[in-house]
This record gives C-alpha cells, sequence and structure tokens, in this order.
C-alpha cells in the first residue's frame, strides 16, 4: 500500500497535551519498524511476541509492512521523524467478522494514551469494513494493555488460559465507548492547550521600542496588564524593551518557554518558529499575516508552518490573529495589540476576524460585559473553535460561549461537541456569510431549497448553538444568560411605569413565541394591595407614572415567586431625576430575595445609574438591562428557546438491518458500474428497489416502451393510472407537460401516452403507475453539501415548493424527535392536523418515512441528491406513498465512510 486516501494520516492530541502523526504503515517503513523495535524494552517485546525476541528477521519486516485496507491494517504512530506506537489487526481466518488485535509503544512514550488512541482509530476502521468485534491475547500480567481495554469503554468478554487473557469485545459503539472517548479527547485539548491560556512564562518575538507598532503594543499590553509571570522581549536589534533586558533569540532567553507570540515579518515565521521548537517552546500566537489569506506562496508558507508545529508537539493560535487574552487574576495576560482590555467575567469568546476582535473588546469594555478569554483564531491553522469550545467545557471562568465564524473546519465534530457541552454551557454564535448560497446547480426541488446558510441554521438547531445576526445581538443574549437561569419555559409577566413600552414589549414577546399569561385572581388582587387604584395588575402589569422604587419591587417580588411565569421583564421610564437609581436597587433586592429559579432581566429606557446597581459582584449575579423593549425580547426568546432544546430528549435514529443493507447495496454497486465516475441519476426500477427495501411504500409501477404495452400493463393494474414520461428532458416532469393523471381505459391511455411523449424531444420509456387519489402532497428529499454532508429537507410538496418554500432543514442522521419537529415547523402542517375540515394526515407515517429517508441514506453514502415529491400522506392509519422519485449517486472515496477526522481527539485541519 504505497499511497492512501489522505483522510487516513492524522494528528492526535495525547493525554498529556502533545501530539502525534498517525498514518498507515508502508512497504517502505522497514526501517522504521526494525528502530522502532530496537527501541522497545526486554519487557514491551515480551508481552508483544510473547518470547524473548532480540531482532526481527527481514520476512517479519515485510509481514508487518504489507498490509491492504480490508482484512490487514496497521497504523503508526510518528513523532520527530521516529515511530513510537504502532496499532494493527489481522482479521482471522474463517471469523469474517472477527480480527485479532495487537498494539505497541516505545518505553518511553508508555502513558501518554498512545495505545487508547490507536485503539479508537482500528475500531472506527474495522467497522467500516464488515469487522464487527476484535479479540486480543495479552499476558495476565501485562497490566497497561488490560488497562486500555478496560478504559476503552467497551464491553470486554475475557477468559484466561494458561497465563494468557483472551479479550473479546465489540467494535460498534457504545454510549460508554463514546462518552470515554469525548472525555479523553476533552481532557488532552484542554491539557495542549493550557500553556496558551496559564503560561508561566512568556516571550515575544519581535517586541519593539516602537510602541506604535503591533510588536510594541502588544508588548506593552502584556505588561500594562501585569502578567504574573516572567516576560520576555526578543529582538535582535535592541538590548531592552520597555526597561526589560532583549535576547536577540528565543534560543537566548535563560528560561523555559510556555508561550510565545510570534510578531516578526512574513519571511521570518518559519525560522522563528523552527527556533522555538528547538528552545522546548510549548505554543505560540503567531500575529504575522500574508499566509493562507492571501492564497498561493502563503498557503505553502502556511501550511510548512503547520509541520513545523506539529512535528515538535506545539499548539499554534494563527497565523494571521490579532491575539489572545486570559482575565484568570491567576494569570492576568492580555496577549492583544486591542487598545482595551475588558472586565474580567464568565463569557469567553472566540472570533476568526482579528479586525472584529478589536470592536468586540471594546463594546464588552464600554457595555461592562466581563470576558473569561478571549481568543482571535485567524486562519486557524492549528488552533480551531472546536478545539477552544472543549478547553472552555470545563473551565471554571465560563459559563457562556460565544463564537464569531466566518467558516467551519469539521462541520460533523462542532455538531458533536456542541451537542455535549450546550447542555452545560451556552454557545452563541454569529455566522457571517448567510447570503452565499451554495454553487450546486439546481437539478431538483432540494437543489434549489437548500443552499449553505441552511445548513448552518441546521446544524446550529440540532446542535443547540443560539444563532445570531449581528454582535450587539451576540452580546445581548450573551449578558442575558451569563446572569441569570436558562428561563424555564414561554411565560412572561411584565412590570412597567408607562403603557406604551409594555404594549411594544408584550407585542415583541408574542412576535418570537413568548406570550404573556393572564395572572390568576388572587396574584392580581396581591399585587393591587399596594398600587394605586389606576394601576393595573393585567400582564403587563402597569403601575403607572407614580410607580417608584417600593411598587416595583411589590409588584415583582410577586411575580418572581408567583410560579405563573418563567421569566419577569421590568421597564422603567424615567419621571423623577434619579429616580432610575432607585429602582435599580429595589431590583437587587428583589433578585436577592427570590430563591428560585426564574430569569429577570430589565429595561431602563434612560440609564440613569442604573447599570452599576444592577451589576453583579462576588455575592451576587447581575440583572442585564437594556434599552429598548424589542431587543429584551429578541434576547430572552433566545434563552428561552435554548432552554427548551436542553429539556428536549435527542430521541433515537433508526437504522436498517443488515440484509435490508445487503439489498440496497446490490443496486447500487451496478448502478455506479454502469454510471461510471461522473455518477448520475438512478432508473425508475432501481429506485423503488431502494425505497421499497428501506420500507417505504411505492405504488405499482411498470416501465413500457409503446403504447400497446403501456395498454397492457394499465389494464393489470386496478383502478385509474397515470402516465409519466422517461427522459433526460423532463428534470420536472409535471412542468413539460410529461404527467397524466388518474388515466383509464385504452382510448385514455392512448391518449395519454401520445400526450406524454410527445412533451419531449426524446424519451426512454414511460411510467405506467398505480394512481393513488386523495391525501396530503409533502416533499422529502436531500442534498450533499460540500462542507456539511447529507441535508434533509420537508416540506410542502407539489409545484409550488420553491415558490412557498415552506420547508424544514436538518443535518443527516436525524432522529424520531428531530422528524416530528421538521414536520411541524412547517406552515403547511396545519393542513396535516385537519385545517378547515380538511382530511388529516398520517402524521405518524409520516415521521416514520423521514426516519426511513435518513436510514436509506445512511445505508448510501454514495448519494447526492433526492427528491421524493409527491409524496402522498394519505388519512391516519393509511399510511404514506412516495408517488414520484429522483435519486442521484456519484462514486465516493473508500475513506469517506466513516472519516475518521470526525474522531475524538483528532485535529480538524488537512494532513500537512
Amino acid at each position: 500500500m504505497a499511497e492512501y486516501p489522505s483522510e487516513y494520516e492524522l494528528d492526535v492530541v495525547l493525554r498529556d497535551g502533545g501530539g502525534a502523526r498517525v498514518r498507515p504503515i508502508r512497504p517502505a517503513d522497514g526501517d522504521l519498524v526494525k528502530a522502532f523495535f530496537e527501541k522497545l524494552g526486554p519487557e514491551s517485546r515480551y508481552y508483544r511476541f510473547f518470547q524473548v525476541k532480540n531482532t526481527l528477521e527481514p520476512k517479519e519486516i515485510e509481514h508487518f509492512t504489507n498490509v491492504d485496507y480490508d482484512d490487514r491494517m496497521a497504523l503508526i504512530a510518528m513523532h520527530d521523524g521516529e515511530m513510537i506506537a504502532v496499532g494493527r489487526y489481522d482479521r482471522e481466518a474463517g471469523h469474517s467478522d472477527r480480527a485479532e488485535v495487537a498494539f505497541a509503544v516505545v518505553d518511553d512514550q508508555q502513558g501518554r494514551g498512545l495505545g487508547t488512541k490507536l485503539l479508537e482509530l482500528l475500531t472506527t476502521h474495522a467497522r467500516s469494513h464488515g469487522i464487527n468485534g476484535f479479540r486480543a491475547f495479552v499476558l495476565g500480567d501485562n497490566r497497561q494493555m488490560m488497562r486500555v481495554f478496560r478504559n476503552s469503554g467497551y464491553e470486554l468478554a475475557r477468559t484466561l488460559d494458561s497465563g494468557v487473557f483472551t479479550v473479546d469485545f465489540p467494535t460498534i459503539e457504545s454510549e460508554q465507548s463514546l462518552a470515554i472517548e469525548a472525555d479523553h479527547e476533552k481532557r488532552a485539548v484542554a491539557a495542549s492547550l493550557l500553556p496558551l491560556f496559564f503560561p508561566r512564562s512568556v516571550a515575544v518575538i519581535g517586541a519593539s521600542t516602537d510602541s506604535t507598532s503591533i510588536g510594541g503594543k502588544l508588548f506593552n499590553n502584556i505588561l500594562a496588564e501585569g502578567f504574573s509571570g516572567p516576560l520576555y522581549p526578543v529582538n535582535p536589534t535592541s538590548k531592552v524593551v520597555r526597561s526589560v533586558k532583549a535576547y536577540p533569540k528565543i534560543g537566548d532567553v535563560p528560561d523555559e518557554i510556555d508561550l510565545a507570540f510570534v510578531v516578526v515579518p512574513q519571511r521570518f515565521v518559519l525560522q522563528v518558529a523552527r527556533e522555538c521548537a528547538d528552545a522546548g517552546v510549548r505554543g505560540i500566537v503567531v500575529i504575522s499575516a500574508g499566509f493562507s489569506e492571501v492564497g498561493g506562496e502563503g498557503s505553502e508558507d502556511e501550511r510548512r508552518l503547520l509541520e513545523i508545529v506539529r512535528q515538535s508537539g506545539m499548539r499554534m493560535v494563527g497565523p494571521n490573529c490579532m491575539g489572545l487574552l486570559n482575565t484568570s487574576s491567576a494569570v492576568r495576560l492580555n496577549g492583544t495589540f486591542a487598545p482595551v482590555y475588558p472586565p474580567a467575567g464568565n463569557v469567553a469568546m472566540s472570533s476568526q476576524s482579528g479586525a472584529l476582535g478589536i470592536a468586540i473588546l471594546d463594546y464588552a469594555t464600554r457595555h461592562n460585559i466581563g470576558i473569561s478569554q478571549f481568543v482571535s483564531v485567524g486562519n486557524k491553522a492549528d488552533v480551531s473553535g472546536n478545539d477552544l469550545i472543549m478547553s472552555w467545557e470545563d473551565d471554571p471562568q465560563t459559563d457562556v460561549i460565544t463564537l464569531y465564524l466566518e467558516s467551519f473546519g469539521n462541520p460533523v465534530k462542532f455538531s458533536r461537541i456542541a451537542r455535549r457541552i450546550g447542555k452545560r454551557k451556552p454557545i452563541i454564535a454569529v455566522k457571517s456569510g448567510r447570503t452565499a448560497a451554495g454553487s450546486r446547480a439546481a437539478s431538483s426541488h432540494t437543489g434549489a431549497l437548500a443552499s449553505s446558510d441552511e445548513a448552518v441554521d441546521a446544524l446550529f438547531r440540532q446542535a443547540g448553538v443560539i444563532r445570531v445576526n449581528t454582535i450587539e445581538e451576540l452580546f445581548d443574549t450573551a449578558s442575558l444568560l451569563a446572569n441569570q437561569p436558562v428561563p424555564g419555559g414561554r411565560r412572561v409577566g411584565i412590570v412597567t411605569n408607562a403603557g406604551g413600552p409594555g404594549i411594544l414589549a408584550a407585542d415583541a414577546l408574542e412576535a418570537t413565541g413568548l406570550h404573556l399569561p393572564e395572572l390568576s385572581e388572587e396574584l392580581r388582587g396581591q399585587i393591587a394591595a399596594r398600587l394605586p387604584r389606576e394601576a393595573s395588575t393585567r400582564n403587563p402589569v402597569d403601575l403607572i407614572a407614580s410607580g417608584g422604587p417600593a411598587e416595583f419591587e411589590h409588584a415583582t417580588s410577586l411575580l418572581l415567586d408567583s410560579g405563573e411565569v418563567d421569566s419577569v421583564m421590568v421597564i422603567y421610564v424615567p419621571t423623577t431625576e434619579g429616580g432610575a437609581t432607585g429602582v435599580a436597587r429595589a431590583l437587587r433586592d428583589c433578585q436577592e430575595k427570590h430563591v428560585g429559579d426564574v430569569t429577570l432581566l430589565t429595561v431602563f429606557m434612560q440609564e440613569g445609574g442604573a447599570g452599576d446597581q444592577l451589576a453583579g459582584g462576588p455575592d451576587h449575579r447581575s440583572i442585564p438591562t437594556y434599552t429598548f423593549p424589542e431587543a429584551a425580547a429578541h434576547a430572552l426568546a433566545r434563552a428561552a428557546r435554548h432552554g427548551e432544546w436542553r429539556s428536549r430528549e435527542p430521541g433515537e435514529s433508526l437504522e436498517l438491518d443488515t440484509d435490508v443493507v445487503t439489498r440496497i447495496r446490490d443496486v447500487i454497486e451496478p448502478a455506479l458500474q454502469r454510471l461510471g465516475d461522473g455518477g448520475g441519476w438512478l432508473d425508475p426500477d432501481e429506485i423503488d428497489e431502494c425505497l421499497q427495501a428501506a420500507g417505504l411504500r411505492t405504488p405499482v409501477t411498470r416501465i413500457t416502451s409503446s403504447v400497446d404495452e403501456a395498454k397492457t400493463v394499465s389494464s393489470e393494474i386496478p383502478g385509474p393510472v397515470v402516465l409519466k414520461v422517461i427522459s433526460g428532458d423532463a428534470l420536472h416532469k409535471s412542468d413539460v407537460g410529461g404527467v397524466v393523471l388518474g388515466v383509464q381505459g385504452d382510448e385514455a391511455v392512448e391518449e395519454a401516452y401520445q400526450h406524454v411523449t410527445s412533451a419531449v424531444a426524446g424519451f426512454d420509456g414511460v411510467l405506467v403507475q398505480e394512481y393513488i387519489p386523495g391525501g396530503h402532497e409533502v416533499l422529502i428529499g436531500m442534498a450533499h453539501d460540500p462542507n456539511f454532508g447529507p441535508m434533509i429537507v420537508f416540506g410542502l410538496g407539489g409545484v409550488y415548493v420553491e415558490l412557498l418554500k415552506d420547508v424544514a432543514f436538518r443535518l443527516q442522521p436525524i432522529t424520531d424527535v428531530d422528524a416530528g419537529e421538521m414536520i411541524r415547523e412547517t406552515k403547511s402542517f396545519r393542513l396535516l392536523e385537519g385545517y378547515r375540515n380538511n382530511p388529516k394526515g398520517d402524521v405518524e407515517a409520516l415521521e416514520r418515512a423521514l426516519q426511513r429517508v435518513s436510514a436509506l441514506i445512511w445505508a448510501v453514502p454514495e448519494l447526492m441528491e433526492m427528491d421524493l415529491n409527491p409524496v402522498k400522506v394519505l388519512s391516519p392509519g393509511e399510511g404514506v406513498v412516495v408517488v414520484d422519485a429522483r435519486m442521484r449517486i456519484e462514486p465516493v472515496a473508500p475513506a469517506r465512510r466513516p472519516s475518521m477526522r470526525d474522531l475524538p481527539g483528532v485535529t480538524t485541519n488537512p494532513p500537512v
């Protein structure tokens, strides 16, 4: 195996935060294998070969280095050009679905998690090649290898015979194995980023005596904020920078350096990176620009820079970034060239734009929004958004994660991580590029409807990420979630001293899906007890203009403790000088007395000093405040929807039985051969076979090539029939007149045949199909997004689907919960409920159909586009029928199912 897909060459993060390059072994690796064996200690050799072994014979080396993708596979881990570990499996003779697995790690690399990582990668590869179980033979006193298997999360079956354990376990993932892999990944990534956020020592390479330069500003910022460790300027032409002794090169610094900021011209960056690697620097932040963002040679330079970083085990932020900061009192690191330093707080921020990052920090400072850590990721050649949110998952400083994204490195991995973290810490994101539609040709309704922005929406919705449109909305939402409990529902109570703003708030809340419940008579009576007669105790509670601190405290406290609302919005319009301060202080008292978890937010239409009273402190949380009711309503709505997502059960995906998948593959494989490298559309009979195998009902259908044959076939199908032309010129048959419905009798069949065949210049035949009367027409489709993979669409069917665009999107795979939500998101769902005495539809069968489509997509990774339109939803209990269908396939790389790049602990970047 001289060559292998690029997806098989991976950079992995290990338990101690270090890294290694993993790839398949090659026939040319004989010298590496020999050197690896010689570095194994006597005990390690004995554990691997079950005998005292001093050398490897040439035939053994040849055997070890010759593998294939299927029956024999070996992955090796490399570091600094040396082989440090190997994991391999060999399919057992007589067991088509079982393989023997074995591992070896050089002595000085043991305990770093290499065996565990190789096991995770091998099990994934084995699953995709039909191997369902591994068997290992382990000497009884090889406790370290047994620990690797036990810690994998797979259910082990062990037998001991003559001092040797036979260990059997499945390669199929389980909840426990997935949870353990995720925990390993999280801990490894956090350890690898520790030198970036909590460095014990820092160097600035390119620190300048010119305070207006980037290097000068960054060095000054680190000094000014009182970094807790030693700081070393590196400058070949200056002996002193800001009264601190400077050094010509990083290697001249008489201390171990955890973190180095690189602020030198682009042409020197690679040399500086090598010097950092030689000096044992653990992390670098490359501020310098001129890399992949400019293309050409810059992209090649970035590839070489990443190679240096990965080979040395460093982690890198950038290049082309503005730096990072950590406001923790333990470090106080302001490693940016921004002119502002935000207040300390519990909101972490990652920005893909450096220039926007400066504006973000300025906004946070002006609005007193506390930041825990901020990172400008730049080109994110190494450290990515996925790495950062994992490092923030268990960070005690961080309660809310915010992201500004321009692109995704690995959307599948982002979704997996975000789903887990979002259950504990809200993730809020601005994703730019909403108007950039995908470049796919609109060869189906689904292809015309789907764009990359719909894919982003689907990804965020499924992963529980709160999507906002602007930075202002991001901080509006972050301010609420960072300081208040996530709303437990959609019920909102309003307290105001002005009717107009109360009405604006009510309208905005209702428009965003929240509602103002009628308050109970008992609660209204309690509120009225201390209010003037003119006040209104309905919801909104209007204290009128005379309402002051006492009235606000009284009404707000009763609402907070009532159990009748999930959130309380307080709106104050100034009526007296200094009144805002008193009302804010009263609301602070309300919150401190309230023992429940009702969300409290305020609108002060003139701030008037209220902000200081509402700000939090060491013993109490802040009360977020907004200038206008609409902004507060939108922030609250996002928080409430996030609360619903947290409490929602994720559901289960449907998997097709093995024999069903085999039946489908028996259709797809010959079709791929027939269609060639470019792929193409499946024939109607192939589509029918795939759909029926997946459990989707289709009408009785026959392909005819003459009018006489059409007459004969129609007479064999009970009741009326439908005639449809088969032609490459009729992508949408009804648009060109290529469909005739409800045909019965020879004369009508002949007339319909002539009609549909004359609608196109050339045809390949005519479908004669059972006519399915009645029912609701819907669309179920799929388009393959180049970045996000298969995207499933559901909506109103028929010819108007692209005009009305009443559709819902989800990324593959979908669960039963996803299917139910997709159907109910569309406005046309009311038709399925029986709107205005229309017949109801079989919604339960429709949900199952969506799940079966998802399972079919999983079985056919070559599927690029699919339209099931129309799908007839019949009356409850009668099911659904796929009346018309189109499916396009094309060959895919063998490594695409599944991608090892989506696994825990694997970097999201292309190999170098």
